[in-house]
């Protein structure tokens, strides 16, 4: 077994324990691995381990590795803000995206997703934590901007995403979970149906899990400490 197979194994028990404690079933969270930073022959060694979601941040990176890796029926999910020079190639190559924070990006999209494909799944990225340096929409505004999106064709809109400062303490960590919950909540009173709270990673899981996450986004804990390099 590699090390990334028994990372995976490790990340599952401690869902699972997660999910107990939060008396939520099996199947309510989905686990997708971050490769971003990684190469494809990792990616190749946790699909062999049955982990077959996996994000990206870097639209050049990914693209490389969906062609190294076109023999797996791999879920490609982009995650992170969204440049307007790089909506194409996301929109052309990606089923999910996890940081759509402004309408001119979500029309794009829409615009830009081939004929033929699948709508593209979006999460609206939400700085629920007010942090000058993060991608988001505030949350006065997240209510609005789904209104907006929900009404693009060739996107879904499926719920919301965020990335909350880093905080050490677990009751600490589920505030701004509980937050973006309520605000999935409040956008489902106008509604707009929405099935997916992408939020936890690998310092925080536990307590997004424990707040409703639906998808949670692990890398390091799966792949190792992450070395940017030129993606700084």
């Amino acid at each position: 077994m590699t090390a990334i197979v028994s990372n995976l194994q490790a990340v599952h028990i401690a869902i699972e324990q997660a999910l107990q404690s939060a008396m939520r079933g099996t199947a309510d969270v989905k686990l997708l691995a971050v490769s971003k930073t990684f190469p494809a022959p990792s990616v190749r060694e946790a699909y062999e381990g049955g982990q077959h979601e996996f994000g990206e941040s870097y639209v050049q990176e990914a693209l490389g590795k969906m062609a190294t890796l076109s023999d797996l029926a791999i879920v490609w999910h982009y995650i992170g803000p969204v440049q307007s020079n790089k909506t194409r190639d996301i929109a052309e190559n990606f089923a999910w995206v996890h940081g759509v924070d402004r309408l001119k990006i979500a029309q794009r999209l829409s615009e830009q997703r081939p004929t033929g494909m699948p709508a593209l799944n979006i999460c609206l990225q939400v700085n629920v934590s007010g942090e000058a340096s993060k991608s988001g929409v505030v949350p006065q505004e997240v209510v609005g901007l789904a209104q907006e999106v929900s009404k693009l064709p060739n996107i879904k809109l499926r719920g919301l995403m965020a990335i909350p400062a880093p905080i050490d303490d677990e009751v600490a960590q589920r505030k701004p979970f509980a937050h973006l919950r309520q605000l999935s909540q409040e956008i489902g009173e106008q509604g707009i149906v929405l099935d997916t709270l992408s939020m936890g990673m690998s310092h925080d899981f536990v307590a997004a899990i424990k707040e409703g996450a639906t998808i949670i986004r692990i890398g390091t804990a799966i792949f190792g400490k992450r070395d940017y390099g030129e993606n700084i």
